[in-house]
């Protein structure tokens, strides 16, 4: 009996081309919730970065790649920072290979400089461009939780092999998410089960980018959006239908929750 749910957001709940939340899945998710499953969001987000779904009934957020784990009465259940040392030498390494860098904590989003993937990725989760700011400034010990750094895979190989105790997940070409290492996603479901007292095994999840593998390899029941990369599906237990063509619904009516 699954007990939790745990949702990406781009590509499994807001949909890439309208970024809208297909009809289906509203009124799916509506369901789930009346049947008492707790509805947990599971994002590269932040918590307080969820305007688009706020139509969905959820009780908690995996938010930052599980950086942040958040109870609907905001209740801190898991908070994992950048150490500072770490992001220092993540902006030396920013003005050695020339890439721009985000931090994105509980007060937005801010970048250090607006470049053309700067400009892709907001234009990707239809938001505006993020403010430019000092980001030694910005950065706040022991609340600052995730960094991004646009740059492609082959600078990425280069300066995250000078960075560890920090890992970088990707879900898209444009940049990477940047955490403390051992925080991802499938951690943030381990917070939830044990702070909601019930069984991994009783926990589903669904996700169609590569930060949401260790989610789907860690929930009972992992399920690839039809919209997934190969390199996802081949870690889920299940593949539905494309985010547009009702795999939110299709996927629950499937396992018969709805």
């Amino acid at each position: 009996m699954i007990k939790a749910i745990f949702l990406d957001v781009d590509g499994t709940i807001l949909s890439f081309s309208t970024h809208q939340i297909p009809v289906s899945a509203q009124n799916a998710l509506i369901k789930l919730s009346d049947k008492g499953v707790k509805i947990i969001i599971a994002t590269g987000r932040s918590a307080n970065e969820l305007k688009e779904i706020a139509s969905i009934p959820y009780q908690g957020v995996v938010g930052l790649n599980g950086a942040e784990c958040i109870w609907h009465d905001g209740t801190v259940i898991e908070r994992r920072s950048i150490p500072l040392e770490l992001f220092h030498k993540s902006m030396e390494l920013a003005t050695k290979y020339d890439f721009a860098v985000a931090i994105e904590d509980r007060n937005g989003t801010f970048v250090d400089r607006i470049t053309p993937r700067v400009a892709e990725m907001a234009r990707m989760v239809n938001h505006p461009l993020p403010e430019v700011r000092n980001l030694w400034e910005v950065f706040e010990e022991g609340f600052s939780s995730q960094l991004c750094f646009f740059f492609d895979k082959e600078v990425e190989q280069k300066v995250m092999n000078q960075l560890p105790g920090l890992t970088a997940t990707r879900w898209c070409d444009v940049f990477v998410d940047i955490n403390a290492e051992g925080v991802n996603k499938g951690a943030g479901v381990h917070s939830f089960a044990d702070y909601l007292g019930i069984d991994i095994s009783e926990t589903m999840a669904l996700g169609d980018g590569g930060n949401d593998i260790p989610m789907l390899r860690t929930a009972g029941i992992g399920i690839a959006m039809g919209n997934a990369t190969d390199e996802v599906k081949i870690h889920a237990d299940y593949v539905t239908d494309h985010i547009d063509n009702d795999g939110l619904y299709k996927a629950l009516k499937h396992f018969e929750l709805i």
